[in-house]
Parts: C-alpha cells; structure tokens; sequence
C-alpha cells in the first residue's frame, strides 16, 4: 500500500435519506492520472470533497499520501492541492496578488512567495498577464492561474474537478499538456470530467461511478471491452478470396458491394491471432483488417443506464449490462 497515492475503502456518506457514496474503494497509484467518471449527481464531487478533507465522511478507511485521513488531516491537506469545476481566482486582483496571496496562506516569506509565484507564472505562460486583473482573463488563462495557485505549496497529490469545463478545445488540449507536465514530474492527478473523451486520452485508470457505487473499473481499453459491439473488419479486393473467407467465418456478416466481413470480436491479441490463423488455414488473405471498439461513450452510457444488473465480475469489478442502453 506504501506506492498509493490514494486508498479508500468502504466510502460511504448519505446527505438525509439520500445515499450518494455506498461503500466505494479507490486505490490510486502514486504518479499516475486516476478519473473518476459518471452522471450528474453520481457523486463525484461529493468523492473529491470527501477526499480532499472538505467533508466527512460517514464510514470509510482513507489514506491520503500515506496519512491517515481521520487521523492526520492537516497532514493531508500539507499533502494535496484542489482545483475544482469553479475557478478560486480573484478577478479583483493581478495574476500575481493571487499567486502570492496563495503564497502568503502556505506561510512563505515575502522573497520565497515572490520566487515561486514568478517560477510558476512563467510556467504557465502568464508572464506578460500577471500585472493585470484576472478579470481580463480568458477561460483558459483562468484555469492556468488556478492550477498554479494550487501548486504554489508544492502538493504531491492534485484533485481535478472537472477541470476544463466550459473551455474552448485548443484551451482543453493545453490543458491536457499541464496535466501530462504535472505526471511527468512525479505529481499524482485524480481527475473528474464530464469529457469521455478527456479521460480516454489522460488518465492511466478510470472508474464509472453509478447509483453511489463503483460500476467499472480499469484502463480505458479495458472498459471498453467490456461493452458488446466490438468486431473486426476485413476488405478483400478479390471477389474469390471474399467467399473463401466468408465461408470460414460462417457467423460473419458480410456486405457484398464492398467485398468486406464484420466479425464479431473483443480485439483482444488473442483472438486476432486466432482470426488470423483461420485466414491461413483458409488459404486466404484479407487487403484490409481493421480492429473496431466501442468507445468511452458507449462505455459510459452502458454502464449508467438503467439496465445495469448488480453483478461482479473479476479483476476489473465490472457491473456490465446485457446490452447497451
């Protein structure tokens, strides 16, 4: 356990009568982007808050950079940095009085607080901005300075609450490149995001949170085949060569005009290698073979709608329904 950031186990909290978090386990590795996805109201930010120190919990065994939170707190909080879905920036005031505003709250002296603020400012591209009111920001320059007040105190541990919400893409994808930038210099992100898209290209592991519960859990391929819909594709060329195949692969749907075959498959290395060995055995070769999945969206809206069965499965804890809702 000494290598994870983050380990919950058995989070549970209820606001009144309503349940949102039901005995949910998390483990983050250390130096990793771990996202949390799921429908409005699944309790995502209510995960964070709890995660963060900002609220309790009900029930639930939680260490956060190796501190336990119930009993070190303030440890924790030395610990983390939080950004979340609303921007803490000040528009009354520069860039660079809510850099060294933050600064003054991790207690650094007026000469270090100036250092930090400077390095992070040009970190982040907002050198030229940081004597003008935040208020003159674009989203995106926002966003930048939240990011680099929370780092101001140097945390090993980042909550993301969905970070990028209401960005343009070209401000999203920067976005991405600072979180990468963050990973890549040992920080660990645990990430919210109402973007599928987001999570399929940052984090190392997601988790579908669903009903207070962890639905699924694995790497963004991993989810992904978990879901019906996967094939493969092969395109001949040669109308000969189309019916061999269409012979071996008798449970293939083939469409004529284009010579191709849609083969039920997970796209596993498995069974491409097997798919393969039965062209060869066949005497066939295909001019195209393409491997198609379904994505994070087909994931997503799977797992959260209302057909899904509670039922585990092994490594992944996966709660996966019959079909697609």
């Amino acid at each position: 356990m000494t290598d994870l950031a983050i380990a919950a186990n058995g989070l549970r909290k209820s606001y009144g009568d309503k349940l949102v978090l039901d005995g949910v386990d998390l483990a983050v590795p250390e130096g990793t982007i771990f996202s949390l996805l799921g429908p409005n109201g699944a309790g995502k930010t209510t995960a964070v808050k709890i995660l963060s120190t900002l609220v309790g919990a009900d029930a639930g065994e939680i260490r956060i950079g190796g501190h336990d939170l119930a009993t070190a707190p303030q440890a924790v909080r030395a610990a983390i940095g939080v950004t979340g879905q609303f921007s803490a920036v000040d528009g009354l005031i520069t860039g660079e009085e809510n850099m060294l505003l933050m600064a003054d709250l991790h207690h650094l002296s007026k000469r270090e607080g100036r250092r930090v603020a400077a390095e992070l400012l040009e970190r982040f591209d907002l050198t030229e901005a940081a004597k003008k009111p935040a208020s003159t920001y674009s989203g995106g320059m926002k966003r930048r300075l939240d990011i680099a007040m929370t780092l101001v105190g140097d945390p090993r541990i980042i909550f993301l609450d969905e970070p990028t919400t209401g960005l343009d893409p070209r401000s999203r994808h920067n976005m991405w490149q600072i979180i990468r930038e963050l990973v890549s210099d040992g920080v660990t992100v645990f990430l919210t995001t109402q973007y599928l898209e987001e999570a399929d290209e940052l984090a190392d592991r997601i988790a579908v949170l669903n009903d207070g519960r962890i639905a699924a859990e694995g790497t963004a391929e991993e989810l992904k085949r978990l879901i019906p819909g996967g094939h493969v594709r092969l395109r001949f060329t040669d109308p000969a060569a189309y019916r061999s195949a269409t012979g071996a692969f008798p449970g293939a749907s083939g469409d004529d005009d284009s010579l191709s075959l849609r083969i039920p498959s997970d796209g596993s290395q498995r069974e491409l290698r097997s798919l393969l060995d039965r062209l060869d055995s066949a005497g066939v070769e295909a001019d195209e073979l393409t491997v198609h999945t379904p994505d994070l969206d087909d994931v997503f809206f799977a797992l959260t709608g209302s057909k899904v069965p509670a039922q585990p499965a092994q490594a992944m804890r996966p709660t996966v329904p019959n079909q697609p809702a």
